[in-house]
């Protein structure tokens, strides 16, 4: 990859990762436009870890006291509220987890055409928006049960789906189920420290059978993905509460129509 390729999609994706509108979606767009070549692996390793670093220095105090409450709990049994959410945290894991394993081939090699990826930009917008209209937005994290937290964690998993957005179908299973605005953000952005670590490891170990490794793509595409994904985290949360979905609904629309004028046009 040419260093100005690495730099823009290293921003495109640290911005587009916890925003629900897409990674996928716009990772396609300046290849299609530009004529770019696929990222390849390297790339994917370095934002990955970008992303990885991002969310957990921006959630470090929240972090440490889930980590400290939950296994406390373990040893005395006694939860507080953070420890229990630490496990909620781990159960919404799981569906994600178990479906990377069984339909990662399938969906790599059958679900990442842009086709797909235009029409999951679209149908996944308006239900984003829906749910942030209807939605009583009256439920908090405290008030989070193992019920809603797995199918929370049910939605994640379909987010394999190219151009679902992962942070956009949890934050919409949130606000589904009653939560705020900014506690369903809250949530995504927490339950999505072990799904991107996972990858991430996963992804390095890939990394290991390649006989030259660009350390130096990597480094840079890490960098800058870390520090548009921080700067990304702090501005939603600040800003959700009052903005709402609505924005990034009607910008998947628009998005997800210039793909298939791309596509068909």
């Amino acid at each position: 990859m040419e260093t100005i390729q690495i730099v823009v999609l290293a921003l495109i994706q640290g911005l587009t990762e916890f925003l629900p509108i897409s990674s996928s979606a716009h990772l396609i767009l300046p290849a299609e436009v530009l004529g770019w070549p696929d990222q390849g692996l390297a790339f994917d390793v370095a934002v990955h870890f970008g992303s990885l670093i991002a969310v957990l220095v921006y959630f470090r105090r929240d972090v440490w006291v889930l980590l400290r409450d939950g296994l406390g709990g373990l040893v005395n049994n006694r939860y507080t509220d953070e420890g229990r959410l630490a496990w909620l945290i781990v159960l919404a894991t799981i569906p994600a987890g178990l479906a990377g394993l069984i339909f990662k081939g399938y969906i790599e090699t059958h679900l990442r055409s842009a086709a797909v990826i235009a029409a999951t930009t679209i149908g996944f917008g308006v239900l984003l928006w829906w749910a942030d209209i209807r939605g009583k937005r009256t439920g908090t994290l405290a008030q989070l049960n193992w019920k809603k937290a797995l199918a929370i964690g049910i939605a994640q998993a379909l987010a394999l789906i190219p151009g679902t957005s992962r942070s956009g179908i949890t934050m919409m299973a949130g606000l589904m189920l009653g939560m705020k605005r900014e506690d369903s953000a809250r949530f995504s952005f927490l339950m999505s420290i072990p799904v991107i670590a996972l990858s991430a490891m996963l992804l390095s170990f890939d990394l290991l059978s390649l006989e030259v490794v660009p350390w130096g793509d990597i480094l840079l595409g890490t960098v800058l993905s870390c520090i548009s994904a921080y700067l990304c985290i702090h501005f939603f949360l600040q800003f959700i509460s009052r903005i709402g979905m609505a924005p990034f609904a009607i910008y998947r629309l628009l998005l997800g129509a210039a793909l298939i004028w791309m596509i068909w046009g």
